[in-house]
């Protein structure tokens, strides 16, 4: 059932409980900024008056601010002692594979305050975070608080697509794996994990060399994943069997997706494939969520959306790639691969 069936034909507290939906965001992402389910993964059940002296709360509202996280399903109360749920153990604590902190830590920085100039973004088509200006990107990833935060989003992300990944398309008698755009490599690595066969370059700007060494090298051991630096619109991209844009084209403009997409083609070694993903869209949106993904890059990018299915597979088609076909890559994100004939 889509989001907007839900609310045709529904009565005034609907409504109301729709306007005050980001009250309940605001519950989940104050609740990890403030380390909650950490603390209660470290010390196990607790009290109310327990939690407020360790997360230095005030008294007035911390009962009420326990009690809707155990309605929204994020803590169970036993008496009067809180604890974890498990999707709260499974998604909320730092150290899994799938933790989603570092998402959420965006989300209450950067998206939850440019939800609020939406309007503004709307009437103007501009962006409404300082990270988006021209320079702030690279600026930001000189902090190294700031640089740190960034890389937990993306290990948040990818961490939850990579067994996706593993899964989706057949990697036997491919050898090289060079993921565009991947960070601290955590793709990479955990692509390697699952397909031991294969060895990966990462290709990104030249600040995350050294968060990658020590993040793979933790993972997989050191050189199985390697490292170029660069800018992709400029620099020539690694060889390789497989070519990973992932949650890469939806920050940029369709004539730089193209560009992007031709310069992988040339990187693609006769009879590899490139593998995109992103929350792309249906001709028709019928899914609230990628639409609000789509919102997100008006909100935070110069010239991204997201785009539908038929136009990646359009942008693979005219860069030479053959056999192009496209799936589900779990419950957000729709994966596009395209293969490279033969010489």
């Amino acid at each position: 059932m889509t989001y907007a069936s839900t609310v045709a034909g529904a009565d005034p507290a609907d409504i109301k409980r729709l306007g005050n939906g980001f009250c309940h965001a605001k519950l989940l992402l104050t609740a990890s900024e403030l380390g909650l389910f950490a603390s209660l993964a470290d010390t196990g059940p607790a009290t109310g008056p327990q939690i407020q002296e360790r997360l230095g709360l005030h008294p007035r509202g911390c009962r009420d601010f326990l009690s809707a996280l155990v309605l929204l399903g994020l803590l169970t109360r036993d008496g009067d002692r809180y604890s974890n749920s498990a999707v709260a153990s499974e998604h909320l604590v730092p150290g899994g594979t799938t933790y989603l902190g570092g998402f959420l830590e965006r989300s209450s920085r950067v998206l939850y305050p440019a939800w609020g100039s939406l309007g503004d973004a709307l009437r103007t088509g501009l962006p409404q975070v300082p990270a988006a200006q021209s320079d702030a990107f690279e600026r930001m990833l000189k902090d190294p608080r700031q640089l740190g935060q960034y890389l937990g989003m993306m290990d948040s992300v990818n961490g939850l697509l990579a067994p996706e990944l593993a899964r989706a398309f057949d990697w036997s008698g491919r050898h090289t794996v060079v993921d565009v755009g991947g960070a601290r490599g955590n793709l990479a690595a955990q692509l390697i994990i699952a397909h031991p066969h294969l060895s990966a370059w990462v290709f990104d700007l030249p600040v995350m060399e050294a968060p990658l060494r020590e993040h793979v090298t933790s993972l997989v051991g050191p050189d199985r994943v390697r490292f170029r630096g660069g800018d992709f619109f400029s620099d020539p991209l690694p060889e390789g069997d497989v070519l990973i844009l992932g949650h890469v084209l939806h920050n940029w403009s369709p004539e730089e997706r193209q560009l992007l997409v031709k310069k992988a083609y040339a990187a693609t070694r006769p009879g590899g494939a490139l593998l995109v993903y992103d929350a792309m869209l249906e001709d028709d949106p019928a899914d609230i969520a990628r639409v609000l993904v789509s919102l997100n890059m008006l909100l935070v990018t110069p010239n991204g959306s997201e785009y539908p299915v038929s136009e990646c597979r359009g942008w693979l088609a005219g860069a030479g790639f053959e056999a192009i076909g496209d799936c589900a890559l779990g419950p957000a994100d729709t994966l596009v691969i395209g293969h490279k004939g033969p010489e």
